[in-house]
C-alpha cells in the first residue's frame, strides 16, 4: 500500500509540476470559456430566448446557461490535452517504462486521470470564479457541491482521451482525431443550447444530441450548480464512467504497449 500511495502522489507532483511550469496552458484554458461568456454570449442572449427548463426554477439569461457547458469545455479541451501528452510520452519512451513496471497498469492510468482531473477542476473553479464575478447568478452551495463532481466528470473525459491516445500512432494525426472527436462532442450538445431549441430545429440532430455523453456530463454539472440531482442522468454518468474506464485500460494493456 505504502509504494502505491507514493507512486500515486509521484504522478499527481508531476503533472501539478508541469501544470505550474506550463503557465500558458493554464490561460489557454480559460481563453475559450471566456471569449463564450464575455463575447457570444452578448450575440446569442437576444436570438435565444430560454424558458423555464429544469434545474432553474425561473428565467435566466444566455450566459448563465452556458455556463456549466463552457465548464465542459475546459474538461474536455484538458482530456484531449491530456491525450496528446500521453502520445509524446509513450513516444519518448518514458511511458512504455513506467506501464511496464510492477505497479499495475490499470492503477497507473488511473492516477494519471486522476492528476489530470486535479488540474482540470483548478481550472474549471477558476473560471466559475471569474464568472461569479461577471455576475452569473448560482447558489453558493453549488460552488462546493460541483467540485467533486466536475473532478468524476473530468476523469471521464480523460479516460476517453487515453483511449485515443491508444490508437492514434503518430503525434502528427492528433489534430486531425482532435477536430472530428472535440468539436463534433462539444457542438452536438446541451453545452451551448437546450435539447429543446434543438429537437424543433431538427430531430435528427436532437437523437444525436441524446446519445452523445458529453451531453450527460454538462448537465450532470448543470443540475449539481443549482442544487438538484438527477437519478437517470447520475446512473448514464456512471455507466460512461464503467464503460470509458474499461476502454483505457484495454487500450493499454501489455500487448498494445509493447507493440508500439
Amino acid at each position: 500500500m505504502r509504494k502505491l500511495y507514493y507512486c500515486a502522489l509521484g504522478i499527481i507532483y508531476k503533472e501539478l509540476l508541469r501544470f505550474i511550469k506550463q503557465k500558458s496552458r493554464f490561460f489557454s484554458a480559460l481563453v475559450r470559456p471566456l471569449l463564450w461568456l464575455f463575447i457570444f454570449s452578448v450575440g446569442f442572449k437576444s436570438a435565444l430566448g430560454l424558458a423555464i427548463i429544469p434545474p432553474y426554477e425561473t428565467y435566466i439569461t444566455y450566459e448563465t446557461y452556458i455556463v456549466p457547458g463552457l465548464v465542459g469545455m475546459i474538461l474536455l479541451f484538458n482530456g484531449m490535452q491530456s491525450s496528446l501528452a500521453m502520445i509524446f510520452d509513450r513516444e519518448m519512451g518514458s511511458m512504455k517504462i513506467l506501464l511496464t513496471s510492477n505497479i499495475s497498469r490499470s492503477y497507473l492510468l488511473f492516477c494519471k486521470m486522476f492528476a489530470t482531473g486535479i488540474v482540470s477542476t483548478i481550472q474549471a473553479t477558476v473560471f466559475l470564479f471569474i464568472a461569479f464575478l461577471y455576475g452569473i447568478d448560482i447558489p453558493t452551495l453549488g460552488y462546493f457541491l460541483v467540485i467533486p463532481v466536475i473532478l468524476f466528470t473530468s476523469i471521464i473525459l480523460n479516460a476517453f482521451a487515453l483511449f485515443i491516445s491508444s490508437v492514434i500512432k503518430q503525434l502528427e494525426n492528433f489534430a486531425s482525431v482532435m477536430n472530428f472527436v472535440i468539436f463534433p462532442m462539444f457542438f452536438l450538445s446541451s453545452a451551448l443550447y437546450p435539447l429543446w431549441k434543438i429537437k424543433d430545429s431538427s430531430l435528427f440532430l436532437y437523437e444525436v444530441c441524446v446519445l452523445n455523453p458529453f451531453t450527460y456530463i454538462v448537465e450532470f454539472v448543470r443540475f449539481t450548480l443549482y442544487l438538484k440531482f438527477d437519478l437517470n442522468t447520475f446512473l448514464i454518468i456512471l455507466g460512461i464512467f464503467i464503460i470509458t474506464l474499461t476502454l483505457a485500460f484495454i487500450g493499454y494493456n501489455t500487448k498494445n504497449v509493447l507493440k508500439r
